[in-house]
């Protein structure tokens, strides 16, 4: 791919996570508006508030927040950044051992639900150029009660997302999500799984365009996961429960989780970064 063509590819890549963005906060504020459970009219229906920031060194993002009646707290960011990678980090980086630059754009979303009924998700896509090129992501579900209807439609969808990348596509990111999302020194997953890939470095427009369908699934299914369940009465030994999952989720994103890792490394901005963290979190 010459300059020009890498030119065009950042602009539509960054320029389809911000629609991305866009199109699934509409979503959860629909959500907001449309939610009549008792407990929830408490709160007043959330709305996004973005908050633009610069990296210094080269580019930025926007992180989009939100914390309302059902989801409690849910992050949407997108950032495009680019610059040098350290000493210490280049050369983990493919592309980067002889040449340190870099650039990078993605989304990144985690939704974490005032109803423990209501499961709370991960999805990130990414597409990232140094002397190589390639897209990674993926998106799980974290549910606090496990419903085996929610987990086999979440699944069925990501399955339908991945056909088109290749025959035996879904079944190999969906082990490696198994294998990623999961928590070693508690000996568990952090959730019913989902789809994790990277270092897809196939022609462009193959990738780029299982990335989309990768957004365009999670965009189809998990307002709808969220919708059945977000009226359901819920006791305080549920919300007890909730608290307490909710601790996995930090455990797993502090120690092992290549995003946070990555942002930090890179100059990004640690309250974006961070933003994956809940709000309330219990440890026995």
């Amino acid at each position: 791919m010459n300059d020009e063509d890498a030119e065009e590819a950042k602009r539509r890549t960054r320029a389809w996570f911000e629609t991305l963005r866009d199109r699934i906060c509409a979503a959860f504020e629909k959500l907001e508006d449309d939610c009549t459970a008792a407990d929830a009219q408490e709160h007043p229906p959330g709305r996004f508030a973005f908050e633009p920031w610069q990296r210094e060194g080269g580019g930025g993002g926007v992180m989009g927040l939100m914390r309302g009646r059902v989801f409690e707290k849910v992050g949407v960011n997108v950032s495009t950044v680019s610059g040098t990678f350290s000493i210490e980090f280049a050369g983990q980086i493919p592309g980067t051992s002889e040449d340190p630059t870099f650039w990078a754009s993605g989304i990144s979303l985690v939704a974490h639900l005032r109803n423990p009924h209501c499961p709370p998700a991960h999805m990130n896509t990414r597409h990232i150029r140094t002397a190589k090129s390639w897209f990674g992501g993926g998106a799980d579900l974290n549910p606090i009660y496990p419903d085996e209807a929610d987990t086999r439609a979440f699944h069925a969808r990501l399955e339908q997302a991945c056909a088109a990348h290749g025959e035996d596509s879904y079944a190999r990111f969906k082990k490696w999500a198994d294998e990623y999302f999961f928590i070693p020194h508690r000996g568990e997953p952090r959730g019913v799984g989902g789809i994790f890939f990277d270092y897809l470095e196939g022609p462009f427009e193959h990738e780029f365009a299982f990335t989309r369908r990768v957004g365009e699934a999670f965009l189809d299914i998990y307002p709808e996961l969220v919708a059945r369940h977000m009226d359901r009465p819920w006791t305080a030994e549920e919300r007890a429960h909730q608290l307490e999952r909710r601790g996995r989720y930090v455990e797993f994103n502090l120690l092992y989780d290549r995003g946070t890792q990555f942002g930090l490394k890179t100059g990004g901005n640690p309250r974006a970064i961070l933003m994956s963290l809940p709000p309330e979190v219990t440890w026995r």
